[in-house]
């Protein structure tokens, strides 16, 4: 396979089903003896932090009123 200019290459769909990599895995990148693995790790993903948070937002506005918070009359 070739690496791109940004480092990156495609994993192959048969070698992502064997190792149950979905999109927006975690992986990692294990080095034995100089020979390196792929390893699907139980890391939460980075989106997934925020997840617990959504909706407990205490303020009592509407969307607009936060929105003309955010933006600046001139």
């Amino acid at each position: 396979m070739r690496v791109t200019t940004k480092g990156q290459v495609t994993i192959p769909r048969n070698i992502r089903e064997v190792l149950g990599i979905t999109p927006e895995s975690e992986i990692d990148f294990k080095e034995d003896n100089g020979k390196f693995y792929i390893v699907k790790t139980n890391k939460p993903s980075r989106t997934g932090n925020f997840k617990k948070l959504r909706g407990i937002a205490t303020a009592r506005m509407s969307t607009d009123e936060i929105m003309s918070l955010t933006r600046e009359t001139i």
